[in-house]
């Protein structure tokens, strides 16, 4: 029974940490694309001042590091859940729902995995567990 519940709460943590990396990759891979700098017209086109083109890339790479190695993972989740809102309400939302025309349901799936994100915390595989980080900075 004991072997059981170890070897169920580490396919937890593993999958737990496939979550948050999973988000974490996503993240790294749109926020280095946001260092083009064509992609400050792109903010233009959304009503946003071009100058936050550097200040979303490197809260997206620096996040999605983050996430993955599991420091300051709430505070992650809660800036990535601000981008998020910000991306289904302002860019995508009068595309519709579906992603293949433009919509949000993509955006709202990672949504959610960052609201399970601040509400779990860095979990066990992560760097704020074994360094005994302060709760505030997890």
């Amino acid at each position: 029974m004991l072997i059981q519940k170890i070897k169920a709460k580490t396919v937890h943590d593993i999958t737990y940490w496939g979550i948050k990396a999973s988000v974490g990759v996503i993240f790294i891979a749109y926020g280095i694309q946001k260092f083009d700098p064509i992609w400050g017209e792109h903010l233009i086109g959304f009503g946003l001042p071009p100058e936050l083109q550097i200040p979303i890339a490197l809260a997206e790479v620096i996040g999605g590091i983050f996430l993955i190695i599991g420091v300051m993972t709430r505070i992650t989740g809660a800036v990535f859940s601000i981008i998020l809102l910000d991306a289904i309400f302002h860019i995508r939302w009068n595309n519709g729902f579906f992603i293949a025309q433009g919509g949000w349901d993509y955006d709202l799936a990672l949504l959610a995995m960052m609201l399970f994100v601040i509400t779990v915390g860095p979990g066990q595989l992560s760097l704020s567990s074994k360094l005994k980080i302060p709760k505030i900075l997890r």
